[in-house]
């Protein structure tokens, strides 16, 4: 099988399409032809060797993969070769076939397509997670969302919309950008690209500061991202896309009783009761046609290395899937 692997740290060009053997099923594993693979910054940061714990080399990315069942292990009871699904796995999601636990599938209804399938499990269970379980996100309340027209972020506005929030701050670098989060719900539009943006926000909560923000670029923007937080704001941490530690005195949190929380989604997946809730949560506002997922682009497999370097670069929205089916 085709699969794309890389055997050292460093940037998009470290990707390399290799031929591997097709990996075979065992105990409660199942194989899955894969249709569609999401690209996300974690990826990204497993190439770099920057993830939150350590990547071995060589190393296969990728965590969200939906295809079909074409094989399964010995034990495997719950599903059946030809099933449509879709899964979240720790690695291997780049390529033309991969390997997961039976009890991790998510059988697909006949109306949501492969890409949108894979568009939603990783992104969608962050942004609920990260508005409800670590933000604490209540009716009425304000929510700053940067990068909101990518792939957290385009989720992030709608849920937080249907999580009854008072006033849904979007930041972007472009209009078009801005004017995606706009349809997604979004009630005041920030570029961040420009001087003063956080200014901005403070002013569209009337100086007092957002309740919830959610931040992964790091560097700068985190900085002013904590002097638009109200009093007991919570500001949520799940990445750090521009590779820049922001220097952080925690003694400034006390005087207005804020909060700066980390968020990695892998500790939701330890609490199975909690996932398998949220995510049905997150397909039923998807099947009720509350949650639209905006897939940006398709890609083939061999293109992940330039994948990456768009969405470093910032100049994609939405979802990034890649194909193996399509050339």
């Amino acid at each position: 099988m085709k699969a794309i692997q890389f055997t050292e740290y460093g940037g998009p060009e470290v990707l390399k399409q290799v031929d591997l053997d097709t990996p075979q099923p065992k105990g409660h594993e199942v194989l899955i032809d894969t249709h569609a693979i999401g690209v996300n910054y974690a990826d990204t940061a497993r190439r770099e060797g920057q993830y939150v714990v350590k990547t071995p080399l060589p190393f296969i990315p990728g965590a969200e993969v939906a295809g079909v069942v074409v094989a399964i292990g010995e034990n495997v009871t719950t599903v059946k070769p030809g099933a449509r699904v879709v899964t979240l796995i720790e690695a291997g999601g780049y390529a033309e076939y991969a390997i997961a636990d039976e009890r991790s599938l998510i059988p697909l209804v006949e109306q949501l397509d492969f890409q949108q399938a894979a568009a939603l499990p990783l992104q969608g269970l962050s942004a609920y997670h990260i508005l409800k379980t670590m933000g604490r996100l209540e009716e009425g309340e304000s929510v700053l969302v940067h990068a909101a027209a990518g792939g957290v972020g385009t989720i992030a506005v709608q849920l937080a919309k249907l999580f009854g929030a008072g006033k849904i701050i979007a930041t972007a670098s472009t209009e078009k950008k801005l004017e995606l989060a706009r349809q997604m719900g979004a009630d005041v539009l920030v570029n961040y690209t420009k001087d003063g943006w956080e200014k901005e926000v403070l002013e569209a909560t009337g100086g007092k500061g957002v309740n919830v923000a959610l931040e992964m670029a790091g560097g700068d923007i985190f900085n002013k991202t904590l002097q638009c937080l109200a009093t007991s704001g919570r500001l949520v941490i799940y990445g750090v896309a521009s590779g820049e530690q922001p220097r952080f005195y925690p003694s400034t949190l006390m005087a207005r009783n804020q909060s700066v929380i980390g968020f990695f989604l892998p500790q939701i997946m330890r609490k199975p009761q909690l996932l398998k809730e949220s995510l049905n949560d997150l397909f039923t506002y998807l099947a009720k046609g509350q949650l639209k997922i905006t897939v940006g682009e398709v890609f083939p497999l061999e293109e992940a290395a330039k994948v990456h370097k768009l969405m470093q670069s910032r100049q994609t929205y939405g979802k990034l899937i890649l194909d193996p089916k399509k050339r």
